[in-house]
């Protein structure tokens, strides 16, 4: 071994372009940027979605549909899920808190119960919204519906 053979470890040196250095590198006179026109000017950034000056994709697509910024979500919970949550934890009212709690909502999200399933269970339940079969199922389990 001696100093005129060594070389850096492999892929610890990056090869690198040197544009600009004369027509003897290959990348010399324009420097890779082409002739004329703004991408060969300094100071030139693209815009995103810029597409040479023909009209934008996200310009040429039609527009279409209503966006109301005042709609209401509400989160649906129907009966089976309220059966279930009330055989597991003992329950005998079901509130907001209650839901969010055990995973089933956001905290600060809105609730409308609704109908599907059976509901066995005498429970209080209070919520933003409810169906009219779910108020029919819950006062029929002898259980109350309290709208907030």
């Amino acid at each position: 071994m001696n100093l005129s053979t060594l070389t850096p470890a492999e892929g610890s040196v990056k090869k690198r372009k040197r544009i600009g250095r004369g027509p003897g590198s290959g990348r010399g006179g324009t420097s890779t940027r082409g002739h004329k026109g703004a991408g060969s000017r300094s100071g030139y950034s693209k815009k995103i979605g810029f597409e040479g000056g023909q009209m934008p994709l996200q310009r040429r697509v039609p527009k279409f549909g209503f966006k109301n910024p005042n709609r209401v979500e509400y989160v649906a919970i129907n009966l089976d899920s309220l059966q279930d949550l009330a055989e597991r934890f003992k329950l005998k009212n079901v509130d907001v808190d209650t839901l969010a709690e055990h995973g089933l909502i956001a905290k600060k999200d809105l609730v409308k119960i609704l109908g599907r399933g059976e509901l066995t269970a005498k429970l209080e339940v209070k919520a933003h919204a409810f169906s009219q079969s779910a108020v029919k199922a819950i006062e029929a389990s002898g259980g109350s519906a309290v709208k907030l």
